[in-house]
């Protein structure tokens, strides 16, 4: 299946009147965006700069973690934005940022129901991660704003995916036309991230798209032994609440293991 690249002029044109996107730059490679998109915060970028790239030589995830994708077989996008809500609630930017993908790709798949999230914002197909997410904080004169990065699998073979728990878009039937998919995400992120704006946080929305929740599963933290529960939901700041046999517990990090899915 032949993957059509994004163009920026496309993505725009496919995007709502009223988006808060003001600025989206498409770059063949980079090493990563949410490195060049924070050091242009930095230096003054506005809120509502968008940048998406066709290549990633060393992206960054949730953990420290890092990966590369080949040219044109992901796409990588990070958000700036100036959020509102007081920081305790900017937990919630990685988890609007999961709703976003999740909803995007629901209309495009062949089975919308096998779009998932699993806590806090990887976006699952079928059980099998297709997308990451990391949020950050960059700090700068006359206030801090956040930088959200997206990473989708778009084209990646069996061979070439990372874990075996993870698929791509091109491997569960989806189209490929990455700006059509870029502009599905980025007006969904609009609409979710007004809604979060007005109202603080959408726990009923997130629980109502989250595998975790009602899962058996575990909480793993580096250092320590994995937290064994069940998922019963998330509290006003995002953290994962989970049932144990010694109380409900909270967790803002962590990796979450599904028992039923392994992954």
């Amino acid at each position: 299946m032949s993957t059509q690249p994004p163009d920026a002029d496309r993505i725009a044109s496919l995007l709502g009147a009223s988006t808060p996107w003001r600025d989206v730059s498409v770059v063949p490679t980079t090493g990563s965006t949410n490195a060049d998109l924070g050091a242009r915060a930095r230096a003054g970028e506005a809120e509502g700069a968008v940048l998406v790239s066709m290549e990633q030589t060393a992206g960054r995830g949730r953990l420290d973690r890092t990966w590369a994708s080949p040219q044109g077989s992901s796409i990588a996008m990070s958000v700036l934005l100036r959020p509102r809500p007081a920081f305790p609630q900017w937990g919630w930017l990685s988890i609007l940022a999961g709703m976003a993908v999740s909803s995007a790709l629901a209309e495009l798949a062949p089975n919308p129901d096998d779009v998932t999230l699993k806590w806090p914002n990887d976006v699952l197909i079928g059980g099998r991660k297709v997308c990451g997410i990391l949020s950050e904080r960059i700090e700068r004169p006359g206030g801090a704003v956040a930088v959200v990065g997206m990473g989708i699998n778009v084209s990646l073979t069996a061979d070439e995916l990372p874990v075996p728990t993870a698929t791509s878009l091109a491997l569960e039937g989806f189209p490929l036309d990455q700006s059509a998919i870029v502009a599905g995400v980025l007006n969904h992120f609009a609409r979710w991230y007004e809604a979060w704006t007005a109202r603080g946080n959408l726990r009923a929305e997130y629980v109502e798209r989250c595998a975790s929740i009602g899962a058996d599963l575990a909480v793993r933290l580096d250092g320590e032994p994995p937290v064994h529960g069940i998922g019963r939901g998330v509290d006003q700041y995002g953290r994962l609440e989970v049932a144990t046999p010694d109380g409900v517990r909270a967790f803002a990090v962590g990796d979450v293991v599904h028992a039923r899915l392994g992954s």
